[in-house]
């Protein structure tokens, strides 16, 4: 017959911290595309946005379906629609990671067939300027 507690007499909640994780990750060489060893703090949270940025959100089994941004459908939509979308979901993707408090001045450039979006992403670790492109 197994045993199971019955109660949480031991457990001390009181004492329960959270610590925050040191976010060690592999660091890439994106001008190379290869890994050239390990990154943390700032650089690996720029990483990190950059990935979000350019991964097609439920495009790849290997990614959870909150990773990363949809873009396919905002093709043939009206620019200042595609404008205002592409802010709220960038903002929605890069939601995902608590590191990332939000974004502002964001800055679009319009083409013949793309949509240029610049903005600044407001992190912990202080402003990131980043920037994304749309085929319209």
């Amino acid at each position: 017959m197994a045993m199971l507690p019955t109660t949480g007499e031991n457990l001390d909640l009181v004492s329960l911290v959270f610590a925050e994780q040191p976010g060690y990750t592999h660091k890439l060489d994106l001008d190379r595309n290869r890994v050239s060893g390990m990154t943390d703090g700032r650089d690996a949270l720029y990483q990190a946005v950059y990935l979000i940025l350019n991964v097609d959100r439920y495009a790849y089994p290997i990614y959870s379906w909150r990773y990363g941004i949809e873009r396919a459908d905002l093709i043939g939509k009206p620019k200042d629609y595609v404008m205002s979308e592409l802010k709220r979901r960038v903002n929605d993707a890069l939601g995902q990671d608590d590191r990332i408090t939000g974004t502002d001045q964001w800055t679009f450039e319009t083409g013949r067939r793309s949509l240029h979006a610049s903005f600044v992403v407001n992190t912990i670790y202080g402003e990131i300027e980043m920037e994304t492109e749309v085929a319209i």
